[in-house]
């Protein structure tokens, strides 16, 4: 297959760019990519480096703005951005420096970017792991050494001369989000991912019968929970075999015994609009027990006569091609959509520099397109690779092991990913192995992964161990299950989030210091914005015995926030606070001024569809704007070397104005002008006067929102069309009290020590309200039920008797024992 040996690149530099020189057996050559985007390079041959790295595909920028001073020994290189000095010697710390801001760089040959990267993965973590450098740093740069990285010649495979440096200096003093863009810009975007991709993916480690896999997707169906993706792990081929063949890992003939009919039962998962995946373990090649042996064998002139195994040989474009266009293409015609490639071997082949993983995730990558009709863009789902490995989504981040800690460390792994451009990691959802069952953390696990890149529920193969949500008790099955229906929903959040991604250089998934220059965003690693609209706080550690509520600390940016779960809680912004939510929800946060598309048809199906029905969650306050994109109806995906143009997306309008009062949907461009049923719910907001201009329009309310069902719609009304709610809406003011004294009620404690956490904060003595906050931390109770009514207390300044300004937060490292009494206010730290 040709194709799969040509992609888009254009990896020559700007000649005007480019200051090179040197003598005897030092030359150098800086190519000045853009004012803030270096590259340096240092040979002792006088040859440099033009052919596409696995890193750097695109190095040709317009000219940038610069200066040389050019002296016998010396270089100097200028822009407004960074001071280059270089002694025209090899590259050492202290010939090679480098001036950005306050900060200087010496070269020493590493990578930098303190704010982390990604690993190429978590196969047996048990929480936290080191993480390579991003490109993103506190300090005013980041460094990236591509020395040694693979190289692509004409489409294939090439190593690098010994000796060479070859390295990137991204000198770009805190604009993160600049930093990325360039990033992109030089190693190629994110692709598109198709919609499906964005649904909830089921997997499991477990030697399943085609009859057992297929009455566990009706099961899903009859529990009203959607699917898009059926992973098969490894079990889907032989594993049992004859010693003499090694291990059952590698293998490409169906197990009969389980699967007697593998066309019939990859028919009936696509009956039931689900894409398939085989999970492919390839380092033992194809084996003479292997259905096609003798097929493969015949395409490399192989001997077959003492059944020699055909190696895994990554390094042969042969074998790729019989690996490719054989043995999987034989499996794709049955039903195959793509390919987990699960390479666990090692960076190591027959040529040094080559690393396998490499190889296997480019090359499936662009096969892949043979089957476009199929998956409407290229994917492929295997591990990371190093810098550039975002080209080739989607990511798969190993084995965790079931732990809090493990759980904890994820949101933080999956936000700074985002700092070396990698923005679509998998996890395993609920954990891979280990550890122990807990109703608890399967709930917090499944929560976080519905505000991930991609949901898969996955686990290891053991009796005990299952993701399927109603093995867990039943308040943790209707919780899994609610998020999973509410993951679904989102896919027009997330498509659109996935054309932003793509066109405009912004994972879906953003540390919080990309958004915000206080210092305050860099200490919040496992908080992060979701899209444009959302700030995400998981829970990643048990709920408290007293309160029954877990708790993070957070750190919200300016303005006002309400929890879309938890609509009757608002926030002021511009400091830290703890949040507490029951096992039901994780604070997830909407500032004023938000609009988030759901699909809002009320019985969700397998697939991803487009909706025919959408509800907009509106958090008044500010004026509010957002563009739902959507597919080109003309099913134009893309040729098979480029995705669709930006411009033949299908986009709706929906516009907020705060003064007015109105919310206008659509006209909607390049659409399919049909009917679609909005809905409209007002998050946080209540007591409002409806007038549209449409027919038949219901108005609901409950205690937290209120709701507008505006019925069908014609999608190509020019004009698209209006909803007056009612002029400067603002979100309701929190009931202190009342939500104060849900949380003291439901604790579990003594009840006559619940008297003197409310008199506190019910108090009509008079008291200033400092006071009344000494007197709540002196209070004989637990720390964290302190916490927990302070929240409340400080959340709205706007509430009567608000302890804003005056929040405290007791220390709960130090929480006493039960018998114990605290002393007043030595139980307490102020931020």
């Amino acid at each position: 297959m040709a194709d799969r040996y040509s992609f888009p690149c254009k990896p020559e530099a700007n000649p005007k760019a480019i200051v090179t020189g040197g003598s005897s057996d030092s030359y150098y050559r800086f190519t000045v990519l853009t004012e803030r985007l270096l590259r340096f390079e240092w040979s002792k041959d006088g040859g440099f480096e033009d052919r596409v790295s696995t890193f750097a595909l695109f190095r040709w920028f317009e000219t940038p703005q610069y200066q040389i001073v050019d002296k016998k020994d010396s270089l100097q290189i200028i822009t407004d951005f960074f001071h280059l000095t270089y002694d025209k010697k090899k590259f050492s710390s202290s010939g090679l420096t480098v001036k950005v801001g306050n900060d200087v760089w010496s070269y020493d040959g590493n990578c930098y970017g303190d704010l982390g990267g990604t690993t190429r993965t978590l196969d047996g973590a048990y929480g936290r792991v080191k993480l390579e450098p991003g490109v993103l740093s506190r300090k005013a740069y980041a460094v990236l050494d591509d020395s040694k990285s693979m190289l692509f010649e004409n489409g294939w495979i090439a190593t690098r001369v010994p000796g060479r440096i070859d390295g990137y200096l991204f000198a770009y003093h805190g604009d993160h989000k600049a930093a990325i863009k360039d990033f992109y810009r030089l190693s190629g975007n994110q692709p598109i991912l198709p919609r499906w991709t964005l649904g909830n993916w089921w997997s499991r480690y477990h030697a399943y019968s085609a009859d057992e896999y297929l009455e566990l997707m009706d099961r899903f169906k009859s529990e009203g929970i959607p699917l898009t993706v059926a992973v098969i792990d490894m079990d889907w081929h032989k594993v049992n075999i004859p010693p003499q063949y090694g291990s059952g890992w590698t293998g490409y003939s169906w197990n009969r015994e389980l699967f007697p009919d593998p066309n019939g039962f990859l028919s009936e998962l696509h009956k039931r609009n689900l894409k398939v995946t085989l999970n492919d373990h390839p380092a033992d090649g194809i084996r003479s027990f292997e259905d096609q042996y003798e097929l493969v064998a015949k395409a490399l002139g192989h001997d077959t006569s003492k059944g020699e195994p055909i190696r895994f040989d990554c390094c042969d474009r042969k074998f790729l091609d019989a690996y490719f266009d054989v043995l999987k293409l034989n499996l794709e015609k049955q039903g195959v959509d793509f390919w987990w490639i699960d390479w666990q071997q090692g960076t190591r082949s027959r040529i040094p520099g080559v690393d396998p993983l490499w190889v296997l995730n480019h090359y499936h990558y662009l096969t892949s397109r043979r089957n476009i009709k199929v998956l409407e863009q290229p994917i492929t789902f295997s591990r990371y690779a190093g810098p550039g490995s975002h080209r080739y989504p989607i990511g798969f981040s190993g084995d965790t092991q079931i732990t809090w800690a493990g759980l904890e460390f994820q949101p933080e792994f999956t936000a700074t990913a985002s700092n070396i451009g990698y923005g679509w990691w998998s996890h395993d959802i609920g954990g891979h192995w280990g550890g122990v069952r807990s109703n608890q953390l399967m709930v917090r696990w499944v929560q976080l992964g519905c505000f991930s890149p991609i949901l898969r529920l996955h686990s290891s193969k053991n009796l005990w161990n299952s993701r399927e949500p109603w093995k867990y008790e039943t308040t943790a099955h209707q919780i899994i299950k609610n998020f999973l229906i509410l993951r679904h929903r989102l896919i027009p959040y997330l498509y659109t989030m996935n054309i932003r991604a793509s066109y405009e250089g912004e994972p879906l998934i953003q540390p919080m210091y990309w958004n915000h220059t206080d210092n305050e965003a860099y200490t919040v690693p496992t908080q992060y914005y979701f899209g444009t609209s959302l700030i995400v706080v998981p829970i990643t550690s048990p709920q408290n015995a007293t309160t029954l509520l877990g708790s993070v600390r957070a750190w919200l940016p300016r303005g006002r926030f309400v929890d879309i779960f938890n609509p009757q809680l608002v926030y002021d912004g511009d400091r830290y606070i703890q949040l507490h939510r029951d096992l039901s929800h994780i604070p997830v946060l909407a500032k004023e001024g938000t609009i988030i598309p759901l699909d809002g048809n009320p019985k969700l199906t397998n697939g991803a569809a487009r909706p025919t029905e959408i509800t907009l969650l509106l958090v008044v306050g500010a004026d509010a704007h957002f563009e739902l994109v959507e597919e080109p109806d003309t099913s134009d995906h893309g040729s098979k070397n480029s995705q669709p143009p930006l411009s033949s997306f299908s986009r709706t309008p929906l516009n907020w104005n705060q003064k007015s009062g109105i919310l206008t949907i659509g006209p909607e461009w390049k659409g399919t002008g049909c009917w679609r049923q909005w809905t409209v719910k007002l998050v946080g907001h209540t007591n409002t006067n409806v007038q549209a201009r449409v027919p038949g329009f219901r108005v609901t309310q409950d205690e937290n929102s209120t709701t507008i069902c505006l019925g069908n719609v014609h999608r190509w009304n020019p004009d698209g069309f209006e909803i007056f709610l009612g002029e400067d809406l603002q979100l309701d003011v929190v009931d202190v009290k009342a939500r104060v004294f849900e949380r003291i009620h439901k604790a579990e404690m003594e009840y006559e020590a619940k008297d003197s956490v409310w008199d506190a904060v019910s108090d009509r003595s008079g008291d200033k309200i400092q006071r009344r906050v000494e007197r709540l931390m002196g209070t004989n109770v637990s720390a964290a039920l302190k916490n927990a009514v302070m929240e409340v207390w400080a959340a709205d300044g706007r509430s009567e008797g608000s302890a804003k300004g005056h929040e405290v937060w007791a220390d709960r490292t130090c929480e006493p024992d039960d018998d114990e009494l605290d002393e007043v206010l030595k139980d307490y730290i102020i931020v």
